[in-house]
């Protein structure tokens, strides 16, 4: 491979999506996040509506967040049963996610690409957290809403993106450090730090491989 990939989960509030951004500007590379659920869609044929439905959360009654064993990571044709089932909608989307990083450098939000890519040695994973209250004055500055509305939201988003993390990634928990190459807190360095640490962090990690591994011409952006 002669690309790299990075990975980004995010607390809500935390600016996650805001440093993925900043850094696709920063290196000159796409940034997929939305876009993921449209290519599924057209790789499938399937609605982009019923993606966007199952986006980082789990459908169905409360027996869908019990784990009941890893999920089936093949994907099921139009004619078979299942088709459009939440397993086979998430397989097309992790497959999108292995084409991609196969085949260019990018950033990734979400959708549990760094469990998706786990094997991979050309990805750098990330995890952005913030204390509560900066995650509450963030939510309620970009979407105009009260502290209390705002709570709410970043209390059932986290959930839903813990839960669909722990499904199907078989039991892992979202937030655990050691599924990260690092974790940051994006409030107590600033959102712009955190993208110049994890630019630094790509220097170091693949300056050590790069003749086997990449053609180390982003460096020339950075």
């Amino acid at each position: 491979m002669k690309n790299f990939v990075i990975t980004i989960a995010r607390g809500y509030g935390s600016g996650g999506r805001v440093i993925g951004r900043e850094l696709s500007k920063r290196l000159g590379i796409p940034c997929y996040d939305d876009q993921i659920l449209k290519m599924a869609s057209e790789l499938s044929g399937i609605n982009k509506n019923k993606f966007v439905e199952v986006d980082e959360r789990l459908r169905g009654s409360s027996f869908l967040r019990k784990l009941s064993g890893i999920p089936s990571v093949s994907i099921v044709g139009p004619s078979e049963e299942g088709f459009v089932s939440d397993v086979n909608l998430f397989n097309y989307q992790a497959q999108i996610i292995k084409n991609v990083a196969n085949r260019q450098s990018c950033i990734i939000i979400g959708k549990c690409a760094n469990h998706i890519l786990k094997d991979y040695g050309n990805v750098v994973s990330v995890y952005i957290e913030a204390p509560r209250k900066a995650c509450v004055k963030s939510v309620v500055d970009l979407l105009d809403v009260t502290e209390d509305e705002a709570n709410k939201m970043i209390y059932q988003t986290d959930r839903y993106r813990a839960d669909y993390y722990k499904y199907y990634s078989g039991g892992e928990d979202w937030t655990n450090p050691v599924l990260y190459d690092m974790t940051l807190n994006s409030y107590r360095i600033g959102r712009e730090r955190c993208v110049e640490v994890i630019i630094d962090y790509l220097k170091i990690k693949y300056a050590a491989i790069s003749c086997t591994l990449f053609t180390f011409s982003f460096f020339s952006i950075l």
